[in-house]
């Protein structure tokens, strides 16, 4: 089980983000990239009111909204695996986004530790151990259809403030920002 709790999980300045995600796109000299910075996710976890990026939305984000969390969040994994650093938010980062972050984290350990819970006798964690000494952990099996999570260390952070503070500093910035709509947020959240 998870350390962690919404109020101890890191949390990530909108200036260290946007740092993060223009160094990225600076080393690929293209700042306007059709596809999402290699070695970051930022999950975007609206909620079901706002089901779609409605006023803005950082570039690349990953729509995940409170309706569909419960079924996302093993995928998300999956496909989240290789990523050094996944950031979550909602508007506010206070309560959504945490939560959201927190259930990713224990499913992350739930799905990387899944061998050591499966051998008692189910065979699946006999296969899992025996693909792991065969040197074929992490890939697909004949159906293409399973893979491995992997246990890459991995830092996941929520963006402080969320995107109400993101967009007080970035949201005219169309290299961090898609879809902004100034008069949506002049009167505040």
């Amino acid at each position: 089980m998870s350390n962690y709790t919404v109020a101890t999980l890191p949390r990530l300045s909108a200036t260290k983000l946007s740092e993060l995600l223009l160094s990225q796109s600076s080393a690929s000299a293209n700042l306007d990239a059709p596809a999402p910075a290699s070695n970051i996710a930022i999950v975007d976890h609206p909620t079901d009111e706002t089901p779609d990026h409605i006023g803005g939305h950082i570039r690349h984000s990953i729509h995940a909204p409170s309706s569909t969390l419960d079924f996302k969040i093993p995928e998300l994994v999956r496909k989240l695996k290789d990523r050094e650093t996944v950031v979550f938010h909602c508007a506010l980062s206070q309560q959504r986004g945490p939560s959201a972050a927190l259930r990713y984290i224990r499913e992350r350990q739930r799905i990387l530790s899944l061998p050591a819970h499966l051998e008692g006798g189910s065979g699946v964690g006999e296969v899992l151990k025996k693909n792991a000494e065969d040197g074929m952990s992490g890939e697909k099996d004949a159906d293409g259809e399973w893979e491995d999570a992997g246990s890459k260390e991995q830092k996941v952070y929520v963006l402080d403030r969320g995107f109400v503070g993101w967009q007080e500093r970035f949201g005219e910035d169309t290299r961090l920002t898609e879809g902004y709509r100034r008069e949506i947020w002049k009167d505040g959240y």
